[in-house]
């Protein structure tokens, strides 16, 4: 089993760091602060992009990169759990819309943050494919 570990520092409000094994971020009631649902949505879109890129190198799609917009609701009765869930990514100069598709679809398959959220919300996948020069 892996197991992993971040360790959070808060003053007196909510103003505070978050350090990892492998950097820091800055949280709460200050300049550059990450919120909770932040760094829900961050995790989300990390977790989903590693699993589905993973999957891209095995089927060696190529492409020049990718963008994730991600976006959220919350319920209105208490506790305001997450309703619902946007994961819009676009991807530039895909070599294979189909097989992107597919890896996009595995990626949120076996992306364990995202299973973890669709427990208590609908999360739609939205792919648009782009070309640059």
């Amino acid at each position: 089993m892996n197991t992993d570990s971040v360790s959070l520092v808060f003053d007196s409000s909510f103003t505070g760091t978050m350090v990892s094994p492998t950097g820091s971020v800055k949280l709460g009631n200050q300049p550059e602060g990450l919120e909770p649902y932040h760094l829900l949505y961050g995790a989300l879109g990390s977790c989903f992009y590693a699993t589905f890129l993973g999957i891209a190198i095995k089927k060696r799609l190529k492409f020049k990169r990718a963008t994730l917009d991600i976006n959220g609701t919350k319920r209105d009765e208490l506790p305001p759990t997450l309703n619902h869930v946007t994961i819009s990514m676009v991807i530039y100069n895909a070599s294979d819309e189909v097989q992107f598709r597919k890896a996009a679809e595995l990626g949120a398959k076996y992306c364990s943050i995202h299973e973890t959220i669709s427990k208590v919300a609908t999360i739609d996948l939205n792919i648009i494919f782009e070309n640059e020069v």
